[in-house]
């Protein structure tokens, strides 16, 4: 192994040896602790050191990376103390995650290191929404992520890397390719001669590299970072490493031929390393004697403080409420607006109110939004000269400008994730799914890395994703679908449903006020066939809050969306029953006080959604009213949902899916029983 010092000075040499030699020691360590059964599992990365100390070294210090569970020399070169990575590895109260998370499943703000996911692609979006965020400030930095060769596979490293292209983001992609993913061989994962071959596809620029010699990672590593500022662009970089031990201890190398040991032995990057600066007189035997007699004392040090955590004693408070972000901690809490209160008449609102549709009032509050917010961005397909499929964004690109308002490739993981890097920065993200059918496209980076960052390690994520939502339409199976539901059962989103325009408005605003990831569904059929009126001033309607918007004493109808005019219209046509309607308004959280009061009003209960029966929201607030409002039910509780079958196209059999065909029948057999 050839090692260029270039201009580096005998003691930048041994402080490069010294970051190399600790990852490595620790990891001896705890695969000595996991035989003697003293740390549960362990995900080596013996053998690949020079990649995360070249990789780190090479970066300043508050410039994001992102890697993963073969990465400890990137956590280790930035300073993170051994006995608080040994309270995470082990689970404890006092680590990273609070004992939430195993191994290297975290991050840490203070040191810019975003904590990965088990599904490894996502990661590499967020490096985008950083780099972006570096971008709109004119800062000279770039964000950094790491993949494996068989997270080359996924389609969001496809995405990630078209995205950084498209918009010149200042992202370098590493690629650790080691020979194999589990057990999975290089033969069999791709196709192509190299893996940065692929660069030349998205329109960067790529370049493969010893992986195991420490000094070429460096200096690569530090000359890209100086393009990547200078162009504006990403660069991909594949570094060619094997992996000495199993995918994680317990999986063995069985699958691996023993010549392949043999050779990579002799590339050690500690070993040669260590053997050029011998050669070299930078160090002696002396001092490397000393050095590892340091090292192995202080491990010693550390993991003494590390082995005495205290016990975890479970808190259920401190659990639910680490799930989301309070709205005082956030460095927006400032900008707050006035909220109004939901049992007020519409017209006592605050300013002027004049009578909008619902895709007028979305849109205001969009743009009051990125005014209250210069550091807002509006992300999504076709958004900004064209204003979006619904013609939502219509104006915003000429008041706000192509930066703030981005059109973005077909790549809908991509974009979620790249609104998540924006959050690490300080910024806030709206994005527009076309449809909210797209949705599944992107489901990975909103229940996996959305929806948990914050219980996981603390980061929040100010992320709207706008989603037009529902049938009535004539759209078809994949242009139709209301799968609100979905989400509702995912701890840390939350999940908003307007039905008229003055809530949109309102709802729109404290959804982007709200430090966590909000689902703001929109129904499409709504948009531009009712209006009402919308007070001009900047307001928030309360998230988690829901509407009486008709008193009545003998059903209760618990709604939402498009089912508050069906419940409304049925309503004023039958002036007999005395029926009260509940617009729950947000699905998650959930206004319990509220649907209480409902039942306690009429002792009858119907939950009405557009939603399909089977797995709705009605089952649940139907289950929870069963569970804690029994003694005040004078009937069994009923549910009115569309059919269990797909939306479909033609205009008659939609009629017929739908709940309102069936809401005459349902309340007739509600109040007979």
């Amino acid at each position: 192994m050839q090692f260029d010092r270039k201009d580096l000075s005998g003691e930048q040499l041994t402080a490069i040896y010294r970051r190399l030699l600790w990852p490595r020691m620790i990891e001896e360590k705890m695969l000595v602790l996991l035989r003697q059964g003293k740390i549960s599992k362990w995900f080596s990365g013996i053998g690949q050191e020079a990649i995360s100390v070249g990789a780190t070294l090479a970066l300043e210090p508050d410039e994001w990376i992102m890697p993963l569970h073969r990465n400890l020399g990137v956590f280790t070169s930035r300073n993170m103390p051994l006995h608080t990575l040994f309270k995470q590895w082990q689970g404890n109260i006092d680590g990273y995650s609070k004992g939430r998370e195993r191994s290297f499943h975290f991050g840490n703000k203070d040191h810019h290191i975003c904590g990965m996911i088990s599904h490894l692609g996502p990661q590499l979006a967020i490096a985008d929404g950083v780099a972006l965020a570096y971008k709109l400030r004119k800062e000279n930095k770039v964000a950094l992520a790491f993949t494996g060769e068989g997270g080359t596979s996924e389609g969001d490293f496809h995405e990630a890397l078209n995205v950084a292209a498209v918009w010149d983001l200042p992202v370098i992609f590493i690629i650790e390719n080691n020979g194999y993913g589990l057990s999975t061989p290089v033969a069999e994962q791709y196709r192509c001669i190299s893996l940065v071959d692929k660069a030349r596809g998205y329109g960067m620029e790529g370049v493969q590299i010893d992986g195991n010699n420490v000094l070429a990672v460096y200096d690569t590593i530090k000359g890209i970072r100086e393009y990547c500022i200078r162009n504006q662009k990403p660069y991909l970089v594949e570094c060619q490493t094997f992996r000495m031990r199993g995918h994680e201890e317990a999986s063995g190398t069985k699958y691996v031929p023993r010549q392949l040991f043999d050779i990579w032995k002799l590339k050690d990057p500690i070993e040669s390393y260590e053997k050029f600066l011998l050669s070299n007189a930078v160090i002696d035997e002396e001092a490397v004697a000393s050095i590892r007699n340091e090292f192995k004392a202080k491990i010693e040090e550390e993991l003494a403080i590390g082995f005495a955590s205290p016990v975890i004693i479970p808190d259920e408070e401190q659990e639910l409420n680490d799930v989301f972000a309070r709205l005082e901690d956030s460095e927006h809490y400032s900008a707050t607006a006035r909220v109004i209160d939901p049992s007020r008449n519409p017209e006592e609102g605050p300013g002027l109110a004049r009578e909008l549709r619902m895709i007028d009032a979305i849109r205001e509050g969009i743009d009051q939004s990125m005014q209250a917010y210069p550091k807002l961005v509006l992300m999504g397909q076709d958004i900004a000269e064209y204003g979006g499929a619904f013609k939502i964004t219509e104006g915003l690109l000429e008041k706000y400008g192509r930066e703030r308002v981005r059109n973005t490739p077909l790549c809908e993981s991509a974009i979620v994730g790249t609104a998540l890097g924006l959050s690490l920065e300080g910024f806030k993200a709206i994005m527009e799914m076309q449809f909210a059918d797209f949705v599944t496209a992107g489901f990975n980076q909103i229940v996996n890395n959305l929806a948990k960052i914050h219980y996981r390690w603390g980061q929040q994520a100010d992320v709207v994703i706008r989603m037009p939502t529902g049938a009535g339409v004539g759209a078809g199976p994949f242009h139709s679908q209301s799968n609100e539901a979905w989400f509702t059962h995912v701890p840390g989103l939350k999940v908003v449903y307007p039905s008229s325009p003055e809530e949109a408005k309102g709802l729109l605003i404290a959804s982007v006020i709200d430090p966590n990831p909000v689902l703001f569904f929109e129904h499409k059929a709504l948009y531009r066939s009712i209006q009402g009126p919308v007070p001009e001033d900047y307001y928030q309607v309360e998230i988690g809050k829901a509407r009486q918007v008709r008193e009545g004493d003998e059903i209760a109808i618990i709604t939402y969306g498009v089912g508050v005019h069906w419940a409304d219209d049925f309503a004023a046509e039958h002036p007999e029953i005395s029926i009260d309607i509940l617009d729950l308004r947000t699905l998650s959280p959930l206004d319990y006080f509220s649907i209480r009061e409902a039942v306690q009003r009429t002792g009858r209960v119907l939950v009405l959604h557009e939603d399909t029966l089977t797995g709705g929201i009605g089952g649940e607030i139907a289950a929870w009213i069963a569970e804690h409002c029994f003694d005040l039910l004078d009937a069994p509780i009923f549910r009115c949902a569309s059919l269990d079958t797909p939306v479909p196209f033609n205009t008659d059999l939609e009629k017929n899916f739908l709940a309102k065909l069936r809401l005459q029948e349902t309340i007739d057999k509600l109040l007979s029983y």
